[in-house]
Parts: C-alpha cells; sequence; structure tokens
C-alpha cells in the first residue's frame, strides 16, 4: 500500500515560516512535487523535484520557497518564508513512482499517480 504522509501545516502571520514535510511509503518516488488550491482557484502546482534533485518553482513562490528531499528517508520537505495571505491554501504533496527520465517534472495533476491527505496552511495579515 502506497501512503503520502503530510505533516506541518498551521496558521502563521504574513512575513512568517512553515516548514510541510511529506514522507512517502511502499513505494519509491521519483519525481515529488507540492500543489496547492486556495477556495476557488483551481490546483496549481508550487513546487517539484526530481530524483537528481533538479527543481522548478511556480513564479509566485520563487525566491521565499524550498523544495528538498531525502531520497534515502523517500521524504519530500517544503520551506516556505517570507508568507504571504495569498499562500493561503490546502497544500498536497504527490509523487510518482513512473520513471520517466532524469529531469522530468509534471506540472498537471494526473501526472502524479500518489497523493498526500492535504495540510492547511493559512496565513493572516
Amino acid at each position: 500500500q502506497v501512503q503520502l504522509v503530510e505533516s506541518g501545516g498551521g496558521l502563521v502571520q504574513a512575513g512568517g515560516s512553515l516548514r510541510l514535510s511529506c514522507a512517502a511509503s511502499g513505494r519509491t518516488m521519483y519525481t515529488m512535487g507540492w500543489f496547492r488550491q486556495a477556495p476557488g482557484k483551481e490546483r496549481e502546482l508550487v513546487a517539484a523535484i526530481t530524483w537528481d534533485h533538479g527543481t522548478y518553482y511556480a513564479d509566485s513562490v520563487k525566491g521565499r520557497f524550498t523544495i528538498s528531499r531525502d531520497n534515502a528517508k523517500n521524504t519530500v520537505y517544503l520551506q516556505m518564508n517570507s508568507l504571504k495571505p495569498e499562500d493561503t491554501a490546502v497544500y498536497s504533496c504527490a509523487g510518482t513512482s513512473t520513471f520517466r527520465g532524469s529531469g522530468w517534472y509534471g506540472r498537471g495533476s494526473s501526472e502524479y499517480e500518489y497523493w498526500g491527505q492535504g495540510t492547511q496552511v493559512t496565513v493572516s495579515s
């Protein structure tokens, strides 16, 4: 059974920081990503990281968020600094156990087979 278990969400003031973690079990995840969905908005890819630690960031979080991973632990992290109220959303980690080539990441939800349960991040102004 494959599971992705997230932790680390919560309520923080604008300018603050949070660190999200997502531990995968059951299969090795090659590319992993963090998506977010705010009320009334579509789910969007925030950041992704490949097996060999290549990274992608949405323009809205560049310079503020850092994605990293520990392959030995099959875990991905999202360090979020300088948080803004517009970062408020449910954050979900996603992973694919299909190797699509070095450096591959997908921007669409459908490109990831496995998902965490989601964790709420609320940034107050």
